[in-house]
């Protein structure tokens, strides 16, 4: 199986994605989206963004590698009696069945970063969009001090070295890397803009609770569990997790407001 399909199925990310509704809707209402627009949601998961995309009038295809996330997301929109809006399997890095100049919009947030072959996923984002059309990323940014890239941080000091030729998604948050992929893909640098946003996770419950979804559902803190474990050092890594779920957790009562800083990327084509 594609390595990548099998880390993002091997969990359940929608008990994840559950704490990130708020923001996702957030993030759609500062999309420009109108009535009509062509919108292409990459990595959407179960849909935390494609749906709101959806309300506000676009017409959504939300893709996603895995096929857990895709049947969540088709059961969400069912549910939601939302008629504008579908989601189907596919790769980041190669969007077959798809038309070059399709899109008005092209969203990825948490999604496309994680995909391998970064610059065949700019090449590809580039080829679906419409000219004069637009491309925007959320990406988690490396060595940032909140929470999801010290997540992701910690967890990689647990698990072994990755296979040769391997790149991190975390150069998504990198601006000069960023820029070099959509300059290779055809796009000017001066078409390329950048902004640090604000992801927020909310749950009802505490940030010790929070952090075991993470630890039960979440396929790269699942992976550096296995590993810790296997290397008697699973308290360690539970110990260094907890202390940052609750350092960063900014709730007054038994519940849970973390905020997390990522890489707004927008491209125009």
């Amino acid at each position: 199986m594609n390595p990548n399909k099998a880390l993002w199925e091997k969990g359940d990310f929608t008990k994840i994605a559950e704490t990130m509704r708020q923001s996702g809707e957030d993030l759609a209402a500062k999309l420009h989206i109108t009535p009509g627009m062509q919108v292409l949601d990459l990595g959407c998961g179960d849909g935390n963004t494609a749906l709101p995309e959806a309300k506000l009038g676009a017409h959504v295809t939300g893709i996603d590698i895995a096929a857990n996330l895709v049947a969540a997301g088709n059961k969400r929109i069912a549910e939601a009696g939302i008629t504008n809006c579908t989601i189907r399997e596919g790769d980041a890095a190669n969007l077959t069945g798809i038309d070059d100049n399709t899109f008005d919009l092209v969203v990825s947030i948490f999604g496309a970063m994680f995909a391998p072959k970064p610059f065949d996923v700019a090449k590809e984002m580039v080829r679906v969009t419409k000219p004069g059309g637009r491309i925007v990323m959320g990406n988690w940014i490396p060595g940032d001090p909140t929470l999801v890239a010290q997540i992701l941080k910690i967890s990689s000091a647990y698990t072994p070295p990755p296979p040769e030729g391997f790149i991190s998604p975390m150069l998504w948050g990198v601006e000069s890397h960023v820029t070099e992929r959509f300059e290779q893909a055809g796009i000017p640098a001066a078409n390329i803009h950048f902004e640090k946003d604000t992801f927020t996770f909310r749950a009802a419950f505490s940030p010790e609770v929070y952090l075991a979804r993470f630890r039960n559902y979440y396929g790269p803190t699942m992976n550096a569990f296995e590993a810790a474990a296997a290397n008697g050092k699973e308290a360690a890594l539970q110990q260094e997790l907890e202390e940052l779920f609750k350092a960063h957790n900014q709730s007054t009562d038994d519940t849970t407001f973390i905020t997390a800083t990522y890489l707004r990327v927008t491209v125009v084509k």
